[in-house]
């Protein structure tokens, strides 16, 4: 059997009538899941805006205009302003080529497909623009902005949750005011998150870094070009070995280390073994494989057959449904996509 996305590509420069249309499309299910543990556990409008305040200042109005857009609630505001929400993970694998003249940062996205926006925003919300595949509203998953700086997160593999930021908004945050990667490692030493993740950045003058954070513990910032779901070792075992993520780590460190390998092969691999997962009934297939080459400004979003271009050059909006292959035999848990029985996840993990 099959399941399908349709993705869109939406360009608009400030927050207006595209945006609010995203906004009412997934409301409904972004609200069930922001209640799930009850109104109680999460933070009030006063404490996530006094949070955005202390930690993400130059956010503030564009939150402010979102909230308006969106009719000004309680409940909504709460929610766009990221701060503690319900724990979620996924599994992802991202890696930098490290081409000095020509360096790409490379992305598959494992999660359940009922469970993902499949938008691709191009925006000037703050004089910068920014490219990024959406998530939770105004989050970004991965992009790049126009100084040359991408960004890519995955789930680090630990079970810690705290107070802290959902990491697509502070991925957001550092798309929106950093231009390097060495302000983009300040801003996420920085500012708080509320579950593991590893964060990869390259910038235009070909600075790789892999930051790896947590709500329990300091940052740790390296030199990597590969990132999957542990941070250095493994410490969640069973997500580990179902999603694979030592594996997919010694895969791309091989790849990488192949004199015969080039650019585009590199980026192909990510369509394959072991890489490209199909357990979509367990919540971490692959839904999109994305490409961000910061020096030309120039990305993709690609599967198996499919490749859709974008630049801040030429951006072009249109709409395209992906389908994805479900065996029907396939087992429907457990699996990592979920954590802590939310129902932003498919599966109990």
């Amino acid at each position: 059997m099959t399941t399908r996305l349709r993705f869109h590509a939406v360009r608009e420069d400030r927050p207006g009538y595209k945006w609010l249309a995203l906004f009412e499309r997934h409301w409904r299910a972004y609200e069930k899941w922001f209640l799930s543990q009850g109104d109680q556990a999460r933070p009030t409008y006063l404490e996530t805006r006094r949070k955005l305040r202390d930690y993400m200042p130059e956010l503030v109005p564009t939150f402010e205009r979102l909230v308006e857009l969106a009719g000004g609630g309680d409940t909504v505001a709460r929610f766009l302003g990221h701060y503690r929400p319900p724990p979620y993970i996924a599994g992802c694998s991202q890696a930098v080529w490290p081409d000095p003249r020509r360096p790409v940062l490379v992305r598959n996205y494992d999660y359940s497909p009922d469970l993902c926006e499949a938008t691709l925003l191009m925006t000037r919300w703050n004089g910068r623009q920014v490219i990024a595949m959406g998530d939770c509203l105004w989050g970004a998953l991965d992009g790049m902005n126009d100084a040359g700086l991408a960004v890519s997160l995955a789930f680090g593999g630990r079970r810690a949750v705290g107070d802290g930021f959902g990491m697509p908004l502070i991925l957001r945050y550092v798309l929106e005011f950093c231009e390097t990667a060495g302000e983009a490692v300040r801003a996420l030493e920085r500012i708080p998150t509320h579950m593991s993740y590893n964060v990869t950045l390259l910038d235009a003058a070909g600075q790789i870094r892999t930051v790896f954070v947590a709500p329990d513990r300091a940052p740790v910032t390296r030199s990597l070009p590969v990132a999957t779901n542990h941070q250095g070792r493994v410490e969640w075992r069973t997500h580990a070995e179902a999603t694979h993520s030592l594996e997919r780590e010694s895969f791309l460190i091989s790849r990488l280390a192949d004199t015969e390998e080039t650019d585009h092969g590199f980026v192909r691999s990510f369509l394959s073994d072991p890489l490209y997962s199909t357990a979509y009934r367990r919540g971490f297939g692959t839904l999109y494989s994305s490409c961000y080459r910061p020096k030309s400004g120039e990305m993709a979003l690609f599967w198996p057959g499919v490749t859709l271009r974008q630049s801040f050059a030429e951006f072009r909006e249109s709409t395209r449904v992906v389908h994805y292959f479900v065996a029907d035999g396939a087992p429907a848990g457990p699996g990592p996509g979920a954590l802590l029985g939310t129902p932003r996840s498919a599966d109990q993990a």
